[in-house]
């Protein structure tokens, strides 16, 4: 049996990606690869890095507009890798810079979080390993 692959894409669904679009692009700080209306969804797209990419979704008709709450079934939340808490440090900063309201900085022995939701309640966090 081959290695379990990395996770390749993540996409959650929006409201409204007149609202989340600019949030997500200011967060990322840069401009999608990909923002297409394909009639069934219109989704828009980042690279992060090499090997990152995330997707924020509309549908034109949604189940329920009741923001994000971790406590139902499915996502929790979704954490980007960061490689110490130095550089955990340095997003709390450019939240900060970004006006996005955060948890602040929480260690555990497991590591250390920075917690924050975009426009929809959806839960995002830095983390970094301990060390």
């Amino acid at each position: 049996m081959p290695d379990f692959p990395p996770l390749g894409h993540v996409a959650v669904t929006v409201n409204d990606l007149k609202v989340s679009r600019p949030w997500y692009q200011k967060l990322f700080g840069s401009d999608p690869v990909v923002d297409e209306d394909t009639g069934t969804f219109h989704h828009v797209v980042w690279m992060i890095g090499n090997s990152t990419i995330v997707g924020i979704h509309q549908f034109p008709k949604l189940e329920s507009t009741d923001a994000f709450e971790e406590h139902r079934p499915g996502l929790d939340h979704i954490s980007f890798h960061c490689t110490n808490r130095s550089e955990l440090e340095e997003w709390e900063k450019r939240l900060d810079e970004l006006g996005i309201k955060h948890g602040g900085i929480v260690d555990a022995p497991y590591g250390s979080g920075l917690s924050f939701r975009d426009p929809d309640n959806i839960a995002l966090e830095f983390f970094a390993p301990p060390g």
